[in-house]
């Protein structure tokens, strides 16, 4: 059944020239479909521990473009929900994007804005600029403020590399608000329950230039300190073989560390928090 009833064919609305974005296109002929649409009746509030939340993800930039990486936890109170939740989803080919928040609700928000961007490009012919794909998510993340009233938030993260930018600063990054604030950071940045630990991790250890490998153990030592101090985020499970993600996005496109890299990398982290568990010390 299509959406305007009948068998086997699709309505008007997919052969009349519109708006190149998918979601004003949703909104226009079926809105129900729409992630930003509240499952709650007008003035419920959800309860803290009734839906699964995603936690600390992090992105820095480095000498090549830019790193983004996320524990695995999700937690429903004092609960554990899910232990290998994947928080780091590429958007576009140099664009990804991780969540912190309502897992359920981001998942789609992730999965609609995939769409968004892969739909422009293909009613206008040219990529969207990275400005273009920030503002287009503050967009989205504006239209769920009625859910993130509700108790149904989302705080995304955005990295890209830009072409257009100067060299040596092509990875971009930048944060949002509940309210769809967008806000372009430099260097680095951390989202989350846990990101005041991350985020002083990466303080005391990010300097400009990094290799990939550099910036890849950076982003652990700040997970790492993130899970230390904050129940919400998870740590590295050397047992169950669970590891951050890790992905980079350089002129080649985005691309995830190997899950052996990713282990070796850690393996190496929590080898040196044996003599120093509180971790390394800032570069003088």
């Amino acid at each position: 059944m299509t959406a305007n009833g009948t068998e086997g064919r699709l309505g008007e609305e997919f052969f009349t020239p519109g708006t190149s974005s998918f979601a004003r296109f949703l909104a226009a002929h079926r809105p129900e479909l729409l992630p930003t649409r509240s499952p709650l009746p007008a003035g419920t509030v959800a309860a803290p521990d009734a839906f699964p939340h995603g936690t600390t993800v992090l992105a820095l930039a480095h000498r090549d473009g830019v790193l983004i990486a996320g524990d695995r936890r999700a937690t429903m109170g004092n609960l554990i929900a899910q232990r290998d939740l994947e928080k780091v989803h590429p958007a576009d080919d140099h664009t990804a994007v991780a969540f912190a928040g309502t897992v359920g609700l981001a998942l789609d928000m992730v999965k609609l804005y995939q769409v968004e961007l892969t739909h422009f490009e293909k009613i206008e012919g040219i990529p969207m600029t990275l400005d273009g794909k920030a503002r287009r998510l503050a967009t989205m993340i504006r239209e769920n403020l009625d859910q993130a009233m509700q108790g149904l938030a989302v705080v995304p993260l955005l990295a890209g590399y830009d072409p257009k930018a100067p060299e040596g600063a092509r990875g971009r990054i930048f944060s949002f608000d509940v309210a769809g604030g967008l806000y372009e950071k430099r260097a680095f940045h951390a989202e989350g329950s846990g990101s005041p630990y991350a985020g002083g991790a990466l303080k005391k250890l990010y300097r400009p230039g990094l290799t990939r490998r550099e910036a890849a153990l950076v982003a652990l030592q700040a997970l790492y300190d993130a899970a230390d101090d904050d129940s919400a985020t998870g740590g590295p499970d050397l047992n169950r073989r669970i590891f951050p993600l890790v992905s980079v996005i350089t002129e080649d496109g985005f691309e995830r560390l190997p899950e052996s890299e990713t282990a070796d990398l850690t393996r190496e982290m929590v080898a040196q928090r044996q003599s120093r568990p509180d971790g390394p010390g800032a570069e003088s």
